[in-house]
């Protein structure tokens, strides 16, 4: 199993269907051959370097455009919830990215998603709205919801 393959089960599992954020196994592969995107994943035990055995619990999928990196996705699969993995996962985001000279952070999620007060915890702010930009399966819609955090 290589990591296009542990993001792909982590995705699977994190992503509610009725909401049609989750990326197919192409759009995932096309990115990561992309210049300036970098992933991370983190395991069951919180460790951020996988061994070809581990569970992956989650991953996060990003973007780098000069010195502004924008997370694309970020998922923590639901039976690896609720142990602090997903605040240790973004907190190596921001450090990598800091660490790499970033000095903006973007991340855009639709209003309601439960992981919201997660980014609030580390420092994101709200910067803008998208009105009715994602369509549930039942052709409901939800507005999407800019963050940017400063370095």
């Amino acid at each position: 199993m290589d990591d296009l393959d542990r993001i792909m089960l982590v995705m699977d599992e994190a992503f509610a269907p009725e909401y049609g954020e989750a990326w197919n196994r192409r759009q995932v592969g096309d990115a990561l051959v992309m210049p300036g995107t970098r992933y991370g994943l983190i395991t069951a035990e919180g460790r951020p370097n996988v061994r070809r055995d581990d569970t992956v619990a989650g991953f996060y999928l990003s973007r780098r455009i000069l010195d502004e990196e924008e997370l694309l996705l970020f998922a923590i699969a639901p039976a690896f919830r609720r142990r602090g993995l997903g605040h240790a996962l973004l907190q190596r985001f921001i450090a990598d990215a800091r660490s790499d000279g970033m000095q903006r952070l973007f991340l855009e999620m639709r209003a309601g998603n439960p992981a919201g007060h997660l980014y609030l915890a580390h420092g994101f702010v709200p910067v803008g709205r998208r009105p009715n930009y994602y369509r549930t399966s039942d052709g409901s819609r939800l507005d999407a919801i800019s963050h940017a955090l400063d370095l």
